[in-house]
């Protein structure tokens, strides 16, 4: 899992010279399904199942904590997986484990008709002094080409110890992230047997610790190819449920400490934010498709930021190219990778390990990730790929008006099913309500009557799954003249954070009307005392504004907030923090 400065990712983010380069993928069958040129009868299955309520069911009770056991032991067996380990040993090093992989994938295949198409990505970049280097996949083609999106599940499987580039040391990277690379493999053992409209990528990257450049090429490689990636989920470091001292917050809430009932969803953005969105609805499936029936519930937690405070991960090469993505990490990781002299945490060294022998007899019998736990994350994630890769069209647009307590929405719509989801949300990360739309594609709703309201929809087809949800609009008046009066009286509107009360981050935006003529604009945290917290300069812009304010963990009680322009306070709110 990578450790950044944010002004060292712009760098990586802004310089293609030293980018990768010739990319391969060498399962040239692979590679047409990807570009969506193929012939979906080639690849059907025997028996057809897609019943998505079916195949939520199995799911659940086919991802296996015994497997995730062993091929978590297996990849741990390989001693060191860092991104310039040794490639022609048959039992150590990066080569020897992404052989093993491509195998389990091909095991995989086999079972299920040879429906999955494996192979490696091949790209070109010095990394630790090796140049070329193999992302492993396996490719489930969708039944329907036509409009051919992908879906990508992710996990990087390189490991490192305190040293960066060292090869020699002991570096199972068992938390850090065998654990994600496990997830991906079951996902694919499960996921293959059934069949889906849209094509899913199970994708093992490189080169995550060093710069994310596995995921980076591949992101590259799917724009240079217009290949219509839908959606994408990383998993790292999801199968530790133990607290270190260092943990990186938003996280833990003490050493050794122990949660194994909640995940993590980290996504970008926060208003008008594919994916925050595709992190509210990998949420929704969980709560309307698993949660009724789940022996172990679990807390599905929507983050604030895009990842750990100072962290970075492999969604963000496909973010950045536009592509709706997010990150799967457990609530507890142990360690922070900031490596020192004091550092003890297991992340990012050699004790990041399978596990202890506490009886003396040779044989691991004290985990360091929890099997159960990570099936269940695993879980989470079969069944909103299986969802999203429904293939459900998002309806084309829609247009909403308030007029008080009431939202008065029409939803534009070429197929015009007659079924349809409306989110609406008002200070939290998540959907306050989801309500169901049938027969009409107008409807009337109730809402807060003062406040921003966020409103987005989606399509519901003929076995009751959501098509992914529209980019959030935000309606923010009551009526019509009130909407006039109201815009003459606040050209410039602060709204009240989200989420509040929030644990370490919160957005914090306002709405301007018409850009004033000013010199300097900030947001101002104030404690309730009257002392400056902090200070954020900001740019204003027409329409909606946000800003994100990390306060760092561990903190209780109330704060304001005021947008200042020109030194005088235009609006202050208060916020709360509840960590």
């Amino acid at each position: 899992m990578l450790k950044f400065t944010h002004a060292l990712f712009i760098v990586f983010l802004t310089f293609p010279l030293f980018s990768q380069t010739n990319f391969l993928v060498t399962n040239t069958l692979a590679e047409q399904v990807l570009k969506g040129n193929y012939t979906p009868a080639d690849y059907a299955a025997g028996t057809v199942i897609d019943d998505p309520a079916l195949i939520a069911t199995e799911i659940n009770a086919r991802m296996s904590p015994d497997s995730l056991k062993s091929y978590i032991a297996a990849l741990s067996s390989f001693g060191n997986r860092n991104t310039g380990s040794d490639t022609v040993s048959s039992s150590w090093g990066i080569g020897a484990a992404r052989r093993w992989v491509l195998s389990q994938f091909q095991a995989f295949s086999a079972e299920n008709e040879d429906r999955l198409l494996t192979g490696y990505f091949q790209f070109d970049r010095t990394i630790c002094s090796v140049g070329r280097h193999r992302n492993i996949m396996a490719v489930l083609p969708g039944t329907d080409p036509d409009p051919n999106g992908v879906i990508i599940v992710e996990g990087h499987i390189d490991s490192r110890c305190e040293v960066l580039c060292d090869t020699a040391c002991l570096a199972e990277g068992v938390e850090d992230n065998a654990s994600g690379t496990a997830l991906v493999m079951d996902l694919a053992r499960v996921l293959s047997r059934y069949s889906f409209k849209n094509t899913i990528v199970f994708m093992v990257v490189i080169g995550e610790e060093q710069g994310l450049y596995g995921a980076e090429a591949f992101a590259i490689y799917c724009q240079n190819n217009n290949i219509p990636v839908r959606a994408v989920l990383n998993n790292d470091v999801i199968g530790g449920v133990i607290c270190g001292e260092t943990s990186s917050p938003p996280s833990c809430s003490g050493y050794n400490s122990i949660d194994s009932t909640s995940v993590r969803l980290f996504s970008s953005g926060a208003f008008n934010s594919p994916h925050k969105q595709l992190a509210r609805y990998i949420k929704l499936q969980y709560q309307e498709n698993l949660l009724a029936t789940a022996a172990v519930p679990m807390n599905v937690r929507i983050m604030s930021p895009e990842d750990r405070t100072g962290r970075g991960g492999d969604h963000i090469p496909f973010r950045s190219r536009g592509y709706p993505a997010m990150r799967f990490t457990a609530a507890n990781e142990h360690g922070d990778a900031g490596i020192d002299a004091n550092y003890e945490d297991r992340q990012h060294s050699t004790r990041d390990v399978l596990g202890v022998d506490t009886d003396n007899d040779g044989e691991v019998d004290s985990f360091f990730v929890q099997f159960n736990y990570l099936a269940r994350n695993a879980v989470i994630n079969g069944n909103a790929l299986a969802m999203i890769a429904r293939g459900v069209r998002t309806p084309a647009g829609f247009t909403g008006i308030r007029s008080g307590s009431s939202l008065l929405l029409e939803i534009d719509d070429l197929d015009t099913l007659g079924v349809y989801r409306v989110a609406l949300r008002t200070t939290t990360n998540d959907w306050d309500t989801v309500y169901t739309l049938t027969g009409s594609t107008a409807g009337v709703f109730p809402c807060n009557p003062t406040g921003a309201l966020y409103v987005s929809v989606a399509r519901v087809d003929s076995t009751n799954i959501e098509s992914l949800f529209s980019i959030e609009k935000i309606i923010l008046i009551s009526a019509t003249e009130e909407a006039n009066e109201e815009a003459a009286e606040k050209p410039i509107r602060l709204f009240q954070n989200r989420p509040n009360p929030f644990d370490e981050s919160t957005w914090i935006s306002f709405w301007v009307n018409e850009v004033p003529s000013y010199r300097q604009a900030t947001i101002q945290v104030i404690d309730m005392g009257g002392k400056m917290i902090q200070e954020l300069p900001v740019v204003l812009k027409q329409g909606m504004n946000e800003v994100m304010y990390t306060h760092g963990y561990g903190v209780r009680g109330a704060f304001q907030y005021a947008l200042l322009i020109d030194g005088k306070a235009v609006d202050a709110r208060k916020m709360v923090f509840a960590n």
